[in-house]
Formats: C-alpha cells, sequence, structure tokens
C-alpha cells in the first residue's frame, strides 16, 4: 500500500482528500503545518506528499527546501495543491524542485491521476537538483 502525505493548513480540505485517497486505497499521513508534515515525512518516508503552499509558520516552499535538503526525503515526489493561480507561482515552485502544481479547486479525479503518475514515474528533482 502507497503512503501519501497531506499537509495543510486547512482540516476541512484534509479530510476530504483523507477520505477520497482512503478510498482509493493509500495510507494517509497528515498534518496542518509544515513543520509537522516534515517530521512525517522524515519518520514515515511517504512515496508521495502533497503540500498546500500558503501555510503560517512554514510555507510550502519552505518546507520542500528542508525535505530536499535531507538524505531521507529528497527522493519522494512532492506536488503543490494552492490556490495560488498564477503562472509565476508554478514557475517558482517547479524551479525550487516541486513536481508538479495544482490549482484549487481541482477535481478528484485530476488528483487521482497526478498522484498515480508521480508514484509510478518518481520525482524529477533528482534529475535536475543531484
Amino acid at each position: 500500500m502507497k503512503t501519501i502525505l497531506l499537509i495543510d493548513d486547512n482540516k476541512d480540505i484534509l479530510e476530504n482528500l483523507t477520505e477520497y485517497l482512503e478510498m482509493e486505497g493509500y495510507k494517509i499521513l497528515s498534518a496542518t503545518n509544515g513543520k509537522n508534515g516534515i517530521e512525517l515525512a522524515k519518520q514515515h518516508i511517504p512515496h508521495l506528499i502533497l503540500c498546500d503552499t500558503l501555510m503560517p509558520d512554514l510555507d510550502g516552499y519552505e518546507v520542500l527546501h528542508l525535505l530536499l535538503e535531507t538524505c531521507k526525503t529528497h527522493k519522494i515526489p512532492f506536488v503543490f495543491s494552492t490556490s495560488n493561480s498564477e503562472k509565476v507561482d508554478k514557475t517558482k515552485a517547479i524551479e525550487l524542485g516541486a513536481d508538479d502544481y495544482l490549482i484549487k479547486p481541482y477535481d478528484m479525479e485530476t488528483l487521482a491521476k497526478v498522484i498515480q503518475h508521480w508514484l509510478k514515474s518518481g520525482t524529477n528533482t533528482n534529475l535536475l537538483k543531484r
């Protein structure tokens, strides 16, 4: 069973995503802030991380940066899930090492396809940065 780590400060979004992804057969870990997300990623080494960009304290970009700097977590596919729809935001995210960028609201079918793609292909980060 593949494990997905969800990091989002919106508890309703976490609950909805958790319910859907568990029905799809995934084991779900969730964190309501970046610090807890990083701790969970280091402890459990999920197969994929889906992370919000706009969070208090530690935002998604900082989470990505810290995970890429850690040997145990730098190979985990990382997908941003955000309401930032500006092209410059997506470009910045990919340049920083994110594998994909989903703009909220998105339908669950799109989410499922993105997750399946990155679980199958693995991260691009290693090709670009390592």
